[in-house]
């Protein structure tokens, strides 16, 4: 499958912008896991922690491959090895890389079609299994100038992209990936929020929506731009939260067990709402009859998943014939 540039393709510094990557899946263990990255991207293998190894010196990168639970860090303790291995057909491997060159993403489906072949499992094939798709793309720049813009096109266009990339029942009922509350997409959609400043960004962000558990976490940005602030916030759920200087977005399912199944149409959508981001006119768009919509009596939640992808149908084929 075909790749779209990320929009912008570079920083402010002139760098291009690279991309994190963790996926989510059962069926193997770690150790083998380990050994097909190796196979498959050359490296060599460090054993790191309990149930946690690093190959580094592949083609694309260091890669982490670890049980993802907290109960690796317990290893030593009889009882929690033992429970390690009673839940290991809900508790995931993880696989993640370092920051990619979006180039390099080709790369990355090579190895997810290999896992596959050695028996890989992803979220449908259990309801246990909330297993899920990440990705990181680094920041264009550290302002309101480039991080607002992104997050108000995410929220406008959330529900249709829950329509476009639909999620397993067995995520749905798990608390992972909720929708931004109502209050927020209702205060980004204001006219005067295209106008926030950081301050005010973080502001509403941290007073309306201070979970982890959404499809765009932008909690790893705010610890990473206002560290004390975060923490003080969040109190002890902050210890979840590390910083960087990426955006973290967790819809996608992992689908690693399908046929042909690839990264490309995630990717492409995130670079989709990128595109849309820079539109400032677009978003302002969006934001007006996200307000007209909320505001009728007669419209349900799902009639602004259509009008917004009718709206981005629209807009698209008018960028795209420019």
């Amino acid at each position: 499958m075909d790749y779209a540039s990320l929009v912008p393709a570079q920083g402010t510094d002139g760098a291009v912008r690279k991309v994190g990557v963790e996926i989510e899946f059962g069926g193997l263990g770690e150790t083998h896991v380990a050994r097909i990255v190796v196979d498959v991207l050359g490296g060599e293998i460090d054993h790191t922690g309990p149930h946690e190894y690093r190959v580094r010196g592949t083609s694309i990168g260091g890669i982490k491959v670890l049980l993802d639970t907290a109960l690796r860090d317990k290893a030593d303790n009889p009882v929690a090895e033992w429970g390690l291995n009673v839940s290991r057909a809900v508790v995931p491997v993880e696989i993640v890389t370092e920051p990619l060159d979006p180039a390099d993403l080709p790369q990355l489906d090579t190895l997810l079609a290999r896992l596959r072949g050695a028996g890989a499992l992803g979220t449908k094939d259990g309801m246990l299994l909330g297993f899920g798709t990440h990705l990181n793309p680094s920041l264009a720049g550290e302002d309101a100038g480039h991080i607002l813009p992104t997050l108000r096109a995410f929220a406008l266009l959330e529900d249709w992209l829950r329509e476009a990339e639909p999620i397993d029942a067995s995520r749905r009922v798990l608390p992972f990936v909720d929708p931004y509350p109502r209050r927020l997409v209702d205060a980004l959609a204001e006219e005067a929020a295209a106008d926030w400043t950081l301050d005010r960004m973080i502001a509403a962000y941290l007073g309306l929506a201070p979970s982890r558990n959404h499809a765009l976490d932008l909690l790893p940005v705010l610890r990473h731009l206002d560290e004390d602030r975060v923490v003080a916030a969040l109190g002890s759920d902050a210890q979840s939260v590390s910083g960087r200087p990426a955006f973290h977005y967790r819809l996608p399912d992992s689908r690693i067990d399908e046929e042909g199944w690839s990264l490309a149409p995630t990717w492409n959508r995130w670079c989709l709402i990128e595109r849309v981001a820079a539109d400032h006119g677009f978003v302002a768009d969006l934001a007006a009859a996200f307000c007209a919509h909320r505001a009728s009596l007669t419209t349900l939640r799902g009639d602004w998943a259509r009008q917004s992808g009718e709206m981005l149908t629209g807009w698209r084929a008018r960028t795209e014939a420019a």
